[in-house]
């Protein structure tokens, strides 16, 4: 039963991720100086699929733009809107019915990043002919997710979301296959949860009540549910380390002095006093000056670092840092600017809603 069609997540609203969300969709944040969504494609691709439906927030134009038609994987994407604003993650997939069809399909929360790949995860799925397979992961604050309930031979009974005490440190990942139909004929009979939503985790209870045959692979490498500010650092470092070396090259001009692996961008200029530290990639078309970079930091293009120290951090494109400070674990959202205060007996701020300082 081989698996050819995907439905990946671009909507909602990612307002713990506030202000950085505000202006940008969660998905097109950058990690690794790549889209956040396009890791998500590089996983389906990699397992084969030739079809990709992507969900969109109602009037939100900016996926189409960047991610476009599919054509840069050799697939076809397309997109969708969420019908009657957000309903749960089933409903997500329901709206996707007419795409789908009476075809099997993965659907993949693109928020969810993952190491390894998936390929072991698809042959168990057509290997046992299951109509469901579920990735479980172990973490250390289950109530956030889906858990799964396993009777006293360890055999999965129940799925039950975001539970107040959960019967296992288990989570279910945002990755699911689904045989033939199944879901949409599951979907017919879930009621909205308490939440006001139509819970995916009622579909696989609902699987399991009916005898379906739900398999499940605990992912034993690393996956992360970017939620957080600290996940996107987290899933940032991680994925600058597992990149391979022929990735890192340096096209911009000028000398640094260079440790571990290290990518600058064409068009990049670097000035004097400059170190940088990899796992670390910096744009194209930046400006590098008297300042020390990394390790596990990404810088966009078109950013301009002069005199800063900056570690384990996401700077995204055409920002302006220009002052001696030390940056670390930290989030510079686009266009942003960090200049010198003249006067240092004050600190003069020009901030969002729901920005987080540390002085």
């Amino acid at each position: 039963m081989k698996i050819t069609k995907a439905i990946l997540t671009g909507g909602g609203r990612a307002t713990r991720l506030r202000p950085i969300t505000t202006t940008i969709n969660k998905h097109l944040i950058s990690l690794a100086n790549k889209p956040m969504i396009f890791h998500a494609i590089d996983k389906v691709v990699e397992v084969g699929v030739k079809e990709i439906f992507i969900n969109t927030n109602p009037g939100d134009t900016q996926l189409q733009k960047v991610v476009g038609d599919g054509s840069r994987w050799g697939v076809s994407i397309k997109y969708f809107e969420q019908e009657g604003g957000p309903q749960g993650i089933a409903h997500v997939v329901n709206c996707a019915k007419e795409f789908i069809g009476g075809d099997p399909f993965m659907f993949y929360l693109s928020d969810n990043i993952i190491l390894g790949s998936l390929v072991p995860f698809f042959e168990d799925f057509e290997r046992k002919n299951c109509d469901c397979m579920l990735a479980f992961s172990k973490v250390d604050d289950p109530t956030r997710f889906g858990v799964p309930v396993f009777d006293s031979r360890n055999k999965l009974v129940e799925v039950i979301e975001k539970p107040s005490e959960p019967s296992s440190n288990f989570a279910v990942t945002g990755i699911y296959l689904y045989g033939p139909k199944i879901f949409f004929e599951a979907f017919d009979h879930i009621q909205k949860s308490a939440r006001g939503e139509y819970e995916i985790s009622d579909v696989h209870s609902y699987f399991l009540k009916k005898g379906k045959l739900v398999g499940w692979k605990e992912i034993t490498g690393w996956w992360k549910d970017t939620g957080k500010p600290e996940d996107l650092i987290h899933a940032n470092t991680l994925l600058l380390s597992e990149m391979k070396k022929e990735e890192f090259n340096m096209l911009g001009s000028g000398k640094a002095k260079v440790k571990g692996n290290v990518h600058v961008g064409e068009g990049t200029k670097i000035g004097s006093g400059v170190k940088i530290i990899g796992p670390a990639i910096i744009g194209n078309h930046c400006s590098l000056r008297q300042c020390s970079i990394g390790p596990n930091v990404t810088i966009g293009s078109g950013s301009s670092i002069h005199l800063a120290n900056i570690s384990n951090s996401i700077i995204f494109s055409n920002c302006s840092i220009e002052s001696k400070i030390k940056i670390s674990d930290s989030i510079i959202g686009d266009q942003a600017k960090v200049i010198k205060n003249k006067n240092k007996k004050v600190v003069r701020l020009i901030i969002g809603d729901q920005t987080l300082i540390e002085l």
